[in-house]
Order: C-alpha cells, then sequence, then structure tokens
C-alpha cells in the first residue's frame, strides 16, 4: 500500500521561499495563507562561527489526524494513501479542525469561509508528479516518496538515519520527518 510522506533536511535548506511561493501560486492562496512558511533561527553564534538553520513547515499529514476527528461534517478526510485534505463543498468553516490541529497547519479563508490546507498537492502526486514545493527546492531539502516502497529515497531515509518528526509525542503519527543540522552542512 501506498504511504507519501516527506522528509525536511535542514541542512540543505537556504531558505530562499521558493517552496513558500510555488505553493501560493499553484494553490492560489490570498496573501494571508501560507502553506509552506520557513522559519529561521539564527544567526547564532559570533564570528567566524556563526550557524543560522532555516525549518520548513507545513501539513503534517497525521495518521491519527485530530484534525479529521475533530470535524462535524466529514469534510476533513485521512485517504487511505495518508494524504490529509478538505472537501471544501463540505466545509461549513466552523475551524474545529483549525483549533485541533497542533501544527497551525489550518487556515480560515475569509473570502469562501472554508478551511484550506497543505494537500501535498495530491492531483499532481497521483498523476505520478512531485508535489510544486518539492519541484521547486533547488538544494533538494525537501524529497517526498512512499514511505511503505523500500526503493523509495524517502523510505531508505527514514529508515536508513536519523529523522525527527514534530510533537511525536502527541502520539499524531506525522508523515513529515526531518533531518535536523547547521545548514550548509549537508
Amino acid at each position: 500500500m501506498t504511504h507519501y510522506a516527506m522528509v525536511m533536511d535542514t541542512r540543505r535548506c537556504v531558505g530562499c521561499d521558493s517552496c513558500t511561493v510555488a505553493c501560493k501560486v499553484w494553490n492560489d492562496l490570498p496573501l494571508d495563507i501560507i502553506y509552506n512558511p520557513v522559519i529561521t533561527d539564527g544567526p547564532r553564534g559570533t564570528y567566524p562561527e556563526l550557524t543560522m538553520v532555516h525549518v520548513p513547515l507545513i501539513c503534517m499529514h497525521c495518521a491519527d489526524a485530530p484534525c479529521v476527528e475533530a470535524c462535524p461534517t466529514g469534510a476533513s478526510r485521512l485517504d487511505d494513501d495518508g494524504i490529509v485534505w478538505v472537501e471544501e463543498k463540505s466545509c461549513i468553516g466552523c475551524g474545529a479542525c483549525v483549533a485541533a490541529c497542533p501544527y497551525n497547519a489550518r487556515h480560515r479563508d475569509k473570502a469562501s469561509g472554508v478551511v484550506k490546507k497543505c494537500t501535498f498537492c495530491k492531483d499532481r502526486v497521483r498523476e505520478g508528479k512531485e508535489p510544486y514545493c518539492v519541484a521547486t527546492c533547488h538544494q533538494r531539502a525537501r524529497i517526498f516518496g512512499d514511505l511503505d516502497n523500500p526503493s523509495s529515497e524517502v523510505h531508505r531515509i527514514v529508515n536508513g538515519r536519523r529523522t525527527e518528526r514534530l510533537y511525536e509525542d502527541l502520539g499524531t503519527e506525522p508523515s513529515v520527518y526531518y533531518i535536523f543540522g547547521k545548514g550548509g552542512q549537508a
């Protein structure tokens, strides 16, 4: 079975925000909604020993998604391939899923009145293409693929090196993994 996942390698991310821009353009997002913020920590240290780390954030596409459980209409969905998304025509914009998401990855769209979020570009992915944020990342700081496929790069990375998931102690089973390290180290 397919289980889509993403690896974020902070050692490779340079904080260029091309992932953020690509996502906004592909999803035609209003100015106040960003699915892919990149948080910068630093610079830290003293010259010449300075470090800076950029941490890209997105929906974690949790296997045990509290946002899906909180949705009173069933508009928030978790597909068999691990993609969490919102069916807009069923969304009433109540915000229960927004409050339930521990990753702050859901957004109410003021214009449409519905909740929006990253979908791993599910339509592209199901056509065999990468999500736009991955395709746009010139540093290859984002790696996307099938976690259940032993020959996929995502599977090899997650099972072969030390990766971490954000707020793993919450039991949400996020499908986004991180390789943390100083920027420029990979």
